[in-house]
């Protein structure tokens, strides 16, 4: 039965290598926008840099083990590709996220990765430093799982999946659920527990893509573009004063118009006056 088991936990592990090599190069997509735009304005650092320091955790945690030869080929991997990514974002970064990304690698590789080390080889006792490091790797897997929901708001917010990566979504979640079975099966639950959250939130972050795909086409087929006034008026500078002059004509024109129909106004209303003053005269007269 040990030996079944033995058997499934192998094949979980190869494939938790296979998917997690795909959720290594999941964010290919994202890098490639950010070489077209030439700025990574926009995009998130920190999963990235919390990938790197999960996977440099979970190396040292093999190395206190026996038999975790594919926990140290994945994790292996893992942190060399993750290092380029960060390398590939500093690159393309403005002055204030490089800052930040810099800043975060410092305190999580340097002072923090750095701190682990020294303190568990010193402070720790060689038959509980592995179980010590398991739990510090089961907080840090979580941080993995939940570093991208930093995305998730800005989604809900905007109503756009363009800065969310819908290929790292599935791949983390089948990657959680293969590494379950492999940590359930060897009996490993710091393996385990993280990997149920990271189902979790592989499947909101997947029904956040599916809701909001098509937010963005929508609200552009609102307002269509053919709707818009395109007809606007461009006076050049020498036209202006021309323009001025005519308004001034017209206005003098019409004021002229109307002072020519008031005095034959008021000579229509004087011949009206003396014809009626004929009219009664003639009238006296007859009577």
């Amino acid at each position: 039965m040990a030996g079944f088991s033995g058997h499934w936990a192998f094949a979980f592990g190869l494939l938790g290598n296979i998917v997690s090599f795909m959720v290594y190069l999941s964010p290919i997509p994202t890098f490639y926008q950010i070489y077209k735009k030439k700025t990574s304005e926009g995009f998130q650092s920190v999963p990235y840099v919390v990938a790197l320091f999960s996977a440099m955790l979970w190396i040292y945690y093999a190395f206190l083990k026996s038999n975790t030869t594919l926990i140290i080929t994945i994790n292996s991997v893992g942190c060399f590709i993750e290092t380029v990514y960060i390398c590939f974002y500093l690159f393309y970064a403005p002055k204030k996220e490089r800052v930040q990304t810099l800043k975060l690698l410092f305190l999580l590789i340097v002072c923090g990765f750095g701190f682990i080390v020294v303190s568990t080889h010193f402070l720790v006792k060689a038959s509980e430093r592995a179980i010590v490091v398991g739990w510090i790797c089961l907080i840090f897997s979580l941080c993995v799982f939940i570093a991208p929901l930093c995305i998730v708001r800005k989604v809900i917010r905007t109503k756009s999946v363009e800065y969310m990566p819908f290929l790292l979504s599935l791949f983390l979640t089948l990657s959680a659920v293969m590494w379950f079975f492999y940590g359930f099966l060897i009996k490993d639950y710091n393996i385990a527990i993280p990997n149920v959250l990271g189902f979790s939130f592989g499947l909101i972050q997947m029904a956040l893509y599916v809701k909001y795909k098509n937010a963005g086409k929508m609200s552009e087929q609102k307002i269509p573009s053919d709707n818009i006034p395109n007809h606007i008026i461009v006076l050049e500078d020498g036209k202006i004063s021309e323009l001025t002059e005519q308004i001034i004509d017209i206005v003098k024109s019409s004021a002229l118009s109307r002072s020519d129909k008031v005095p034959a106004v008021s000579q229509m209303k004087g011949s009206v006056a003396e014809a009626s003053q004929v009219q009664n005269a003639s009238v006296k007269s007859q009577v």
